[in-house]
């Protein structure tokens, strides 16, 4: 593993000299002349310009080596990618970014946590609700490839600003609902937030890799991925909280408005948080794996070339799969679980939010912690079978240098698909035969997930980006620094 503390980095902000010859001013040698790296010259020593030295065989001592002949970056350009440094402000992109996460996800879960007070209010059926939950499921599956060729084309900013502004227009557009025969307009608004998840759901990693070091990645990604997790702990908690279950109609229209006007503040407040805080990317790259990144990509990628080459990867498919599974059961299980609970305990949707509540954060503390861990161990396949959010992480490793927006992209995909089929069998299942035979269904398949994990091979690629480019470049330095010990310079030689 790299260590790339804020020492290390302020020290290579240092530009490294243009060559291993730095001789006394009083030194006078032809522009012409070049000379072999084994010879050091005495600041008392005069070379005359028409003797021929050996030619240089050394590169620029601070040059990273490139794969696949791949020539150094220029350090002209608008950031110097021989300068790795990483950014005061990348704690502030990744909270903001955690914040908006959180209010999408809250507006995710906020009608399926109280699903029999909505059918009451809106007269419909709970397969109607449960639709408002998966219709985030299903609008992701479509918008992907063109989310993700945004994020290419325009990068983060753009993609950010979009995903907050329309998760905000999203929850203003409920507040028109607040009457039982708009639940039309309650299903607009929902999509809408379904459309602004596309823009959110695949960002974690991506921002990890932009902003932060090598030794924060995994960090970095657990927090992105911990708003998420908090939307839908509070998802949980509070529309039960602030909607009562109650006959009167009239009154349950103010309870709803509360609540959406709530939401509807603190999506504002978030988005302009974006606008001011929200950047591109760091002056300089935090990674030398990020700094390759930038290197190595092309204007011209093929997003459906990349797809392939990525299916073509036997660990990166079975990570699909497993986390597919995995999540697609939390989904559901998040989903239908006020109508398991109700099923048991009429009237008790308050403890069946706390019960939401209580698995969201258990889990939320152990992706906090694995992730921590994650950057120093890098046991990523122990720990993918139980924190979900940490397959970004893995995914990125595991593909690198693809795009971590496709990676991340495809797992989702996976969850959304697997999340839809669990959600409608387990709600049919729970319907004809009762919750019991509802959970073993997920049970079966939660096993199956964990199985195949087993059989992911930990092929860590970015960190190996990592350490490779710095045993280089520390054997360049030492090559450099080799080459001006003195030596005793014969008569005969000159």
């Amino acid at each position: 593993m790299v260590n790339e503390g804020p020492n290390q980095e302020e020290s290579d902000d240092t530009p490294a000299p243009e060559s291993a010859l730095q001789a006394d001013p009083s030194v006078s040698v032809h522009p012409s002349v070049s000379v072999h790296p084994s010879v050091s010259i005495n600041p008392s020593v005069s070379i005359n310009p028409s003797v021929s030295v050996h030619p240089s065989s050394s590169a620029h001592p601070s040059a990273l080596a490139q794969p696949s002949g791949l020539a150094h970056p220029s350090s002209s350009g608008p950031e110097d990618l021989s300068v790795i440094k990483v950014s005061r402000r990348r704690w502030a992109v990744v909270l903001v970014f955690s914040c908006y996460s959180m209010c999408n996800s809250f507006q995710w879960i906020q009608y399926g946590s109280i699903n029999n007070i909505f059918m009451h209010f809106y007269g419909v059926s709970a397969f109607a609700i449960d639709w408002l939950s998966m219709c985030y499921m299903l609008t992701y599956i479509p918008l992907l490839l063109p989310v993700a060729w945004l994020l290419e084309k325009f990068g983060l900013r753009t993609i950010a600003l979009t995903g907050s502004a329309l998760n905000c227009l999203g929850a203003w557009v409920k507040l028109g609902s607040l009457k039982p025969h708009l639940f039309p307009v309650t299903v607009v608004g929902q999509l809408i937030c379904s459309v602004a998840q596309v823009f959110i759901l695949g960002m974690p990693s991506r921002i990890a890799s932009v902003w932060f070091g090598a030794n924060e990645v995994s960090t970095a990604c657990s927090v992105a991925v911990f708003g998420n997790q908090l939307g839908i702990a509070i998802g949980f908690l509070v529309p039960p909280v602030l909607v009562p279950n109650i006959e009167d109609r009239d009154e349950l229209a103010y309870h709803i408005s509360i609540m959406f006007y709530i939401i509807g503040g603190v999506a504002t407040l978030l988005l302009i948080l974006v606008i001011i805080v929200f950047k591109e990317k760091p002056k300089y790259p935090p990674s030398r794996a990020q700094s390759l990144s930038y290197a190595l990509t092309s204007p011209d990628a093929s997003y459906l070339a990349s797809i392939a080459r990525l299916f073509k990867n036997l660990n990166f498919v079975l990570l699909v799969i497993t986390y597919g599974l995995n999540a697609g059961a939390f989904y559901a299980l998040s989903t239908l679980l006020n109508r398991m609970v109700i099923w048991h305990y009429p009237g008790e949707e308050v403890n069946a939010g706390r019960i939401g509540l209580t698995i969201v954060i258990a889990g939320m503390l152990g992706a906090v912690i694995s992730g921590i861990w994650l950057d120093r161990s890098k046991t990523y396949n122990f720990f993918m079978t139980g924190y979900l959010p940490l397959g970004f992480e893995f995914a990125v490793e595991l593909t690198y240098p693809e795009s971590e927006g496709i990676s991340s992209g495809l797992l989702n995909i996976s969850a959304q698909v697997f999340g839809i089929i669990f959600t409608i069998s387990q709600g049919q299942i729970i319907d004809n035969y009762g919750t019991k035979p509802g959970n073993i269904f997920l049970c079966v398949f939660l096993t199956l997930g964990a199985a195949l994990t087993a059989f992911i091979k930990a092929d860590l690629r970015r960190q190996k980006a990592n350490k490779e480019t710095l045993e280089n470049k520390l054997q360049e330095e030492e090559e450099s620094n080799t080459s001006k010990v003195p030596t005793a310079v014969s008569e005969d030689h000159l």
